[in-house]
């Protein structure tokens, strides 16, 4: 299919458009002000630890309610991971508030560019309910036509519904649509949901669709 037939691109969060600020400091700091001092290597392994037990499970926070339950849960394996004798419930408003996600560099410029040339634009991510939120913080959010969560959608990828539900909202056929990702899921369930498949970066994404659209 030619660039010229496209009428969305809908994109990954993390590593495709966002990224995380390396929290190990911000996070060591909350540990010492809640009185455990630990290592900048313990924090490392620790949120590590934490993010593997997360990622699997970012779909499981659907509301508030599940939302909490899932956050205590993987803030409790960073604190015993770090091996730091805190409870989960009362350090979890610090672990969140260090980390930040900031745009990868050159992305609202090539969001913006994509926009002009008429595109609609999603962010597909596997993610809790909280996604449109981190976008916004960001400052991403007005980037895109509609944001979908793995949460939300009920499936990670790389299930076809996140896509799907995506295409749903924008009014726009599988075929007409390229998909931006930065992980094997991506590839994959865009490929399942019918999508074509696109790699970061972002930042020249505009130019690559131009090209192929002259081809």
């Amino acid at each position: 299919m030619r660039s010229s037939g496209l009428q969305a691109v809908t994109l990954d969060a993390n590593g495709t458009i966002v990224r995380l600020a390396d929290p190990v400091e911000p996070l060591r700091e909350a540990l010492r002000v809640a009185g455990a001092d630990c290592t900048a290597d313990a924090v490392r392994e620790a949120f590590a630890a934490e993010v593997a037990f997360y990622l699997p499970r970012a779909h499981e926070g659907r509301d508030a309610e599940t939302l909490a339950h899932l956050r205590r849960e993987s803030v409790a394996v960073f604190l015993h991971a770090a091996g730091a004798a805190l409870d989960p419930e009362p350090f979890e408003p610090a672990f969140l508030a260090a980390l930040r996600f900031e745009p990868v560099p050159g992305v609202r410029a090539a969001l913006g560019e994509l926009r002009r040339r008429g595109l609609r634009l999603a962010c597909v991510a596997n993610w809790d309910v909280t996604l449109s939120v981190t976008l916004a913080r960001a400052g991403l959010a007005c980037c895109f036509d509609t944001v979908v969560s793995s949460a939300e959608a009920g499936a990670s990828k790389p299930d076809p519904r996140p896509f799907r539900l995506a295409l749903e909202r924008l009014g726009v056929e599988p075929a007409r649509a390229v998909h931006c990702g930065d992980e094997p899921a991506d590839a994959a369930g865009a490929a399942a949901a019918g999508l074509r498949f696109a790699p970061p970066p972002v930042s020249t994404l505009p130019a690559r669709l131009a090209r192929e659209a002259e081809l």
